[in-house]
C-alpha cells in the first residue's frame, strides 16, 4: 500500500520527538491520504490536492 500522493508526489516525512527532557527520537509524519474517484479510476490523493482540485 502506497503512502504517496499519486498527484503531486508527497510522502511521509521525518522528524523528531521531543521529551521533556530534550531527548530527540526519530518518528515518521504521515500525509492525510484519501481513496477518491478520478476520471473513474481510484486515486489515492493528498487532502492538499482535493483542496486546490475543488478551486
Amino acid at each position: 500500500m502506497s503512502k504517496s500522493c499519486q498527484i503531486c508526489g508527497r510522502g511521509t516525512s521525518t522528524a523528531n520527538n521531543v521529551s521533556h527532557s530534550n531527548v530527540k527520537t526519530k518518528r515518521t509524519q504521515k500525509i492525510n491520504l484519501q481513496s477518491k474517484k478520478i476520471a473513474g479510476a481510484r486515486v489515492k490523493v493528498c487532502t492538499s490536492c482535493l483542496k486546490t482540485k475543488a478551486k
